[in-house]
């Protein structure tokens, strides 16, 4: 941490700032940070964030402070990018952080506001509610709570996620078995509102949508592991570290 003025105390991100400057200093100055774009970037950061994942796993504090550097960087450097467009899209690192300041502080109003809350569930309901508004504003009409779901990530977390979105909508937890009998459809509710029968049994994809007989078991199984409190993702991970260290203990032994 940089320090302060003599006999002030540090000043908690003035070291930001200075990667700022680095940063602007390599995209002038380096042949290979000049030529990068978005799109060159992109393997860097998702790469980037396993790396901070493997360092957190690891328990190393070290590991995962350098780690968040590297994974810092690629916001610094993609920032700047966006602001050497002349095109009239381009955006700063300031207005990076102001939205995302903007963003908790809307999101926060038993902190920021006068909105009182009982625990961290009726935090995550507001939460929910709040981005539910957002979505409507931003698109003019209500959208469903699945807009924004990243489909490009990994598969398990992808279902984890959606599994988790939809639940907080209020979604049936049958839903999520896929394996059984057809939706229930919509019917007209006394004000014309369209509402969704009561699902008494599990519901499955609608027709059209085949799934095989793994996929809704591996599905069931993301379901059932976030049922249990756990991470899919991360229980996966566990399980194929402890099948490296199996391999590897194996290979010592075959080498005798």
């Amino acid at each position: 941490m940089t320090a302060g003025p003599p006999g002030q105390p540090a000043v908690p991100g003035t070291a930001l700032l200075r990667l700022v400057e680095v940063m602007a200093t390599l995209r002038i100055s380096c042949p290979w940070d000049r030529k990068q774009t978005h799109e060159s970037l992109a393997p860097y950061l998702l790469e980037e964030c396993y790396e901070v994942l493997d360092a957190l796993e690891s328990g190393e504090p070290a590991a995962l402070r350098d780690e968040l550097g590297d994974l810092l960087l690629q916001v610094v450097f993609q920032a700047r990018i966006a602001a050497d467009r002349a095109d009239g899209t381009g955006f700063t690192i300031d207005d990076v952080a102001e939205g995302i300041v903007a963003k908790l502080v809307r999101r926060h109003p038993h902190v920021f506001g006068d909105v009182t809350v009982s625990g961290a569930d009726e935090v995550i309901s507001n939460w929910d509610t709040i981005k539910a508004a957002e979505r409507a504003a931003a698109g003019g009409e209500p959208g469903t709570a699945l807009d924004s779901v990243p489909f490009g990530q990994p598969a398990l977390t992808l279902a984890a996620q959606l599994q988790r979105r939809a639940e907080g909508a209020g979604a049936p937890a049958g839903l999520a078995d896929l394996a059984a009998g057809p939706v229930a459809q919509p019917v007209s509710a006394p004000t014309g509102a369209p509402v969704r029968q009561p699902v008494s049994e599990p519901a499955a994809l609608p027709a059209g949508q085949p799934v095989s007989e793994l996929g809704a078991e591996l599905f069931a199984l993301v379901a059932r592991s976030r049922a249990a409190g756990l991470d899919p993702e991360l229980e996966l991970r566990a399980a194929a570290r402890a099948y490296r260290d199996r391999v590897r203990a194996w290979e010592r032994a075959s080498r005798g």
